[in-house]
């Protein structure tokens, strides 16, 4: 196994930043890494769903578990192997949140994804967390405007 992860701290409401994490069919509206997206069913574990990364190809993926509020997992296929993303979303103080992606890379094409995907998906990561926390401060204010 071969492990990328990067996390930040960005502000907002866990509420805001839960929700906006986890509309898949909107992630390609904010989130500069994804380019297409798409979720077949509820955001629970067992639902499929399928995605096309920048710089990427696209493919189906697996949400395998689901911690309401605070982290999820997902699977997807790659030659010879798999790929497992976990991502966690943890309060630590008013109006702040530690967010951590973690991408496991499984099987023998882990070196191949590694020379030719890890650098961007290292920035990519960092962009979406910037992306992730504006979006949820966009989509806060726009429900206070409508309230």
């Amino acid at each position: 196994m071969y492990v990328i992860s990067e996390e930040a701290m960005i502000t907002g409401a866990i509420a805001s930043i839960w929700q906006t994490a986890t509309d898949v069919a909107h992630w390609a509206d904010w989130d500069p890494h994804e380019e297409k997206a798409r979720i077949d069913g509820p955001f629970a574990p067992g639902t499929k769903g399928w995605v096309k990364p920048k710089g990427a190809p696209a493919g189906p993926f697996t949400i395998t578990a689901v911690d309401e509020g605070s982290s999820w997992t997902s699977e997807a296929g790659i030659p010879f192997g798999k790929i497992r993303g976990h991502y966690t979303y943890t309060p630590v103080g008013a109006g702040a949140v530690r967010v951590v992606k973690r991408m496991e890379i499984h099987g023998p094409f882990r070196p191949i994804f590694r020379l030719i995907w890890e650098k961007g998906i290292r920035s990519d990561m960092l962009l979406s967390f910037a992306a992730l926390e504006h979006e949820a401060q966009r989509r806060r204010a726009a429900d206070a405007a409508h309230a």
